[in-house]
């Protein structure tokens, strides 16, 4: 039975996931009981929201689902961590025929993000190597790429740039200075841009970054 919190996370999306509402709130909660009880001994998210995981990372994830297109399919989340905003979204859309590859460097870390696909039954794949160690050919065309906290955009935008393709997106978590980040990390970069408004933090965006690719001189 799902709680009240993760019902609320999940309803104002009920109509773009798969399954009913009350399958997908279930296993958010399935996966929040996880998280909780591997905080104990690994630190996935930070202590101060940990009493705010619906709001402050669960429901910040599931905003992603408004900027996914039909045909979306092959995702890739790079700095995975405690798993935002990639296992809330692979938790909405199973069910859909979507695959996730999630890196984690940090070997714990990677060891909680298995744990959660394996007894939740997500097509999650955990790669527990730095991007940089992962050869793109590899995992083959990608749709869409997350990574949520993990670094600034113009020390991002060379991570990124290996798993682009000419379809690919990457859908950003960012607060205030992405002003700032997107202004340096154009005059290395060109990308395409929509500054999308954060469903969850009045301050925040999505951007949403289409054609990466070092600028020529």
């Amino acid at each position: 039975m799902a709680s009240p919190p993760a019902l609320a996370a999940v309803a104002p999306y009920a109509a773009l996931v798969p399954r009913p509402a009350a399958d997908v709130a279930a296993d958010l909660e399935a996966f929040h009981a996880l998280l909780v009880k591997w905080q104990r001994v690994q630190n996935l998210v930070s202590r101060e929201t940990l009493g705010e995981v619906w709001t402050r990372h669960v429901a910040d994830s599931l905003q992603l689902l408004l900027l996914l297109r039909p045909d979306d399919a092959a995702f890739l989340d790079l700095g995975s961590g405690g798993g935002f905003p990639a296992l809330p979204l692979a938790i909405a859309l199973k069910g859909r025929p979507c695959r996730f590859v999630l890196v984690e460097a940090n070997a714990r870390k990677a060891s909680f993000l298995r744990a959660v696909a394996r007894e939740l039954g997500l097509a999650v794949t955990v790669d527990a190597r730095r991007s940089e160690d992962i050869d793109p050919a590899q995992l083959g065309p990608i749709d869409v790429i997350t990574a949520r906290a993990l670094a600034p955009l113009p020390v991002l935008c060379p991570l990124l740039a290996p798993f682009f393709g000419p379809k690919t997106r990457a859908l950003l978590h960012k607060g205030r200075e992405h002003v700032e980040e997107l202004a340096e990390s154009g005059a290395v970069w060109h990308h395409d841009v929509v500054r999308h408004q954060s469903v969850t933090d009045a301050g925040g965006v999505v951007l949403e970054i289409s054609n990466l690719r070092l600028r020529t001189k």
